[in-house]
């Protein structure tokens, strides 16, 4: 769908009206009651907690009515005694004279007289209810705190669970421990040697032990052996080290322990090795044993540091929204603001039975940085409207926002889990500055069935840059933070590092209300995209490589063609144009950079008019078999019957795992080498241009003996020059578009 221009309020979205109603406190209610409030619009209503013996309750509580949804004239406002279940009181209104708030914020609330049940306000009735009444949009302040009241009829384990919320990773670090050595160890058995290592335990995390010292004695060296952990702010934990003994298989004793308060460990931004210190171990007493029956002095020595220079990544580094390392004092200024209007989705299949008819409770969730973003629940309904707008700043262009849509599966009628309708992933790249692209992306999931399209939704973005210099000059930036260079990890850390990672924003996510589930988390931040075993991926990696060599082999078509005269006029022509740039080398160059130049400008006729989207051609998904599904979706280990048969089957499985992801890679790498002149990043490819021109100008004035000569020796050039980050060319490749975006 073609883009247009949105006018209101939120400038993204459309003004949707709302009628509030803000239940502030009561005064002057019988001192007997259980008092509760009761809002009721029509058949839509509301109700708050209530409060036992209380004459003067606070419940500071908003109620939101729909506008489009309200049919009735009148508001009924009830003050409710739980226990006897009578009306304490009653305020009425006219729904039309209510007024209408401009400033997005709630008036000042007002004392309201009881009336009984006939509108009489005298000796049967008694008390005063204080609370705020108008008529406001989604961008009024008090919106995502607001109890929707077109859900008070759904049982649900948590009504909050549909209310809409901002929330926040956890600021993680990770803790580095280098094991140096330890000293007088006290062993119980002294008839055998020694078999010594160490491991640590952080909560939140699995334990985690170092290798087997090659001194088999009481003072055992490790050199330096790294483990490392992910921890999150703030640092209530310790970090537990036990030195142990093995003395048989499977079976060890434990030599001395400590604890390390992660508040009082070492913070450290720069490429400097923290300094080691020595631990005191404390004992660790059987049973039947006496604790002063000698006097324990073992020690170890260990560097321990958070890592603030690096980025803790917690989800795939392709599909990665922030590479901003951890230490707040290392970031750059941000470069522009991301705006998403979360507009509407039409088409829904329905995920659950309620009343014997087929519904779906359906909600977003956006996650770019830190940030995430939960719209609220659109209670039964196959084409939601949400008219919800949010805002990030931005620090990389070269980012991915990622929007999924769910069922939420705590209302009645649900199976306790929020089941998966589609997720959609734009990259910041693919969006040209200060244009609002509005399109409508596939809700595409694959199920052990097969590939389903389970709706559309709707989105409304901008990208709006503060200055377009700095825009362009990140183009030539270090992708990573610098500590990524200077001490990199290797891919075996990085996978075990996102899980743990994963694992903790999760954890702290899940206890927030409304809670952002397991499920959902795992979704959105793409666990195991890249290591699950999948034929149909693997393929996929395979196709994504032959169209990125296609340029090669068209190339190579074309000169088969030269050598066979199969068009003489060609050929001839050809043989011109080569006996001409051999008698003018210089030109060479010129007449490459200058046909590239063609090339970018040709292609700009074709270039994408909206944001990619998930591709189910490219993803193979269309074409996917039942066996391959099966073997996508089994489980490890293997739940198929046959001992021999899982063995093999899992290896196979793990085989195909390891290779797919390669292929990923290299298909990514090839992707990115062909893509600078396709406008898939329109600021990319102009940069290109700009440079081939430059080039041009420049090769042709410059003698190419010494161009060959400047590039030989700056390849050769000395190691220590090397150490650091990459060069500009490098960065520029790295955040090149790839189509592993649009990949399901």
């Amino acid at each position: 769908m073609s883009e247009e221009k949105l006018t209101s309020s939120f400038n993204l979205v459309q003004q949707l009206h709302f009628l509030y109603i803000g239940i502030v406190r009561a005064r002057g209610l019988p001192g007997n009651c259980d008092p509760f409030v009761q809002v009721q619009v029509g058949s839509y209503r509301g109700t708050t907690k209530h409060f036992e013996k209380k004459a003067n309750p606070e419940w500071k509580q908003v109620f939101a009515f729909s506008k489009e949804r309200i049919q009735a004239c009148s508001l009924e406002v009830f003050v409710m005694d739980k226990a006897s279940g009578g009306i304490i009181g009653v305020v009425c209104f006219y729904v039309p004279d209510i007024p209408t708030s401009l400033r997005q914020e709630a008036p000042s609330p007002l004392w309201f007289k009881l009336a009984d049940q006939n509108g009489r306000k005298g000796e049967r009735s008694s008390g005063e209810l204080m609370m705020a009444i108008w008529m406001g949009t989604q961008a009024d302040q008090v919106f995502p705190e607001a109890w929707h009241a077109d859900v008070a009829n759904i049982r649900s384990q948590s009504i909050g669970d549909t209310r809409s919320k901002v929330y926040l990773s956890p600021i993680l670090w990770y803790l580095r421990l280098n094991i140096i050595q330890a000293q007088d160890l006290v062993l119980r058995d002294k008839t055998r040697k020694p078999e010594v290592f160490v491991k640590a335990f952080l909560r939140n995390n699995t334990a985690v032990r170092s290798s087997i010292s090659l001194d088999k004695s009481i003072n055992p060296t490790w050199n330096n052996e790294e483990i490392m952990f992910v921890a999150a702010e703030p640092f209530d934990d310790s970090l537990i080290l036990s030195v142990e003994n093995r003395i048989g298989y499977d079976k060890e004793e434990s030599l001395g322990k400590c604890a390390i308060p992660l508040s009082k460990v070492q913070k450290r931004a720069l490429p400097v090795a923290a300094s080691a210190e020595w631990y005191n171990l404390e004992r660790v007493v059987r049973e039947g044993e006496d604790k002063t029956e000698e006097k324990f002095t073992s020690r170890l020595q260990i560097r321990i540091s958070l890592e603030g220079g690096y980025h803790v990544m917690d989800d795939s580094i392709h599909f990665s929204s922030d590479f901003r390392p951890t230490d707040k004092m290392l970031w750059r200024p941000p470069i522009g603001v991301l705006e998403l209007g979360i507009l509407n989705a039409t088409g829904l299949l329905p995920m659950k039975w309620r009343n014997q008819k087929g519904t779906t409770d359906a909600y977003c969730v956006a996650k770019y940085g830190p940030k995430w973003v939960r719209t609220r629940t659109i209670v039964d309904s196959l084409a939601p409207l949400w008219h919800e707008q949010y805002a990030w700043e931005v620090y990389d262009p070269y980012t991915v926002i990622k929007i999924g849509v769910f069922d939420n599966g705590h209302l009645e009628g649900g199976w306790g889990r929020d089941g998966k309708m589609g997720k959609v992933r734009i990259r910041l790249t693919t969006l040209q500055t200060d244009r609002i692209y509005t399109h409508s992306y596939p809700l595409i999931v694959l199920q052990p069935n097969g590939v389903k399209n389970l709706g559309e939704l709707r989105l409304a973005l901008r990208f709006t840059c503060y200055s377009f210099t700095g825009l362009l000059s990140s183009y030539l930036q270090p992708k990573l933070p610098k500590m990524h260079y200077y001490h990199p990890l290797t891919s075996c850390q990085i996978h075990y590092l996102t899980k743990q990672a994963t694992k903790i924003v999760s954890q702290q996510l899940s206890q927030v209300e409304p809670a952002l589930r397991k499920e959902v988390v795992e979704c959105m931040l793409d666990v195991n995209f890249f290591d699950k075993c999948s034929q149909r991926t693997y393929k996929a990696n395979v196709d994504r490589i032959n169209a990125a060599l296609r340029g090669l082999v068209l190339a190579w078509k074309w000169f088969d063609g030269i050598q066979t005269w199969q068009n003489p006029i060609l050929t001839i022509l050809a043989h011109l144009i080569f006996l001409f740039l051999v008698n003018n080398p210089e030109l060479i160059l010129p007449t490459i950079f200058s046909y590239s130049v063609l090339v970018g400008l040709w292609s700009f006729r074709y270039r994408p008019r909206h944001p990619p989207h998930m591709d189910l051609k490219l993803s193979l998904a269309e074409k996917i078999g039942r066996e391959a599904l099966d073997e996508e979706f089994d489980e490890y280990p293997s739940s198929r019957q046959g001992d021999v048969l899982r063995a093999k089957y899992d290896w196979l499985r793990s085989f195909v795992a390891v290779n797919t992801s390669y292929l990923g890679e290299i298909a990514i790498l090839m992707e990115r080498l062909s893509s600078p002149l396709n406008w898939r990043d329109p600021r990319a490819t102009s940069l290109v241009i700009v440079f081939c021109l430059a080039a041009c100008i420049v090769t042709y004035f410059i003698p190419l003996k010494i161009l060959v000569g400047a590039w030989g020796l700056f390849v050769m050039r000395h190691p220590k020059l090397r150490v650091g980050p990459p060069q500009m060319p490098l960065n520029f490749l790295a955040r090149l578009p790839t189509r592993v975006d649009s990949m399901l």
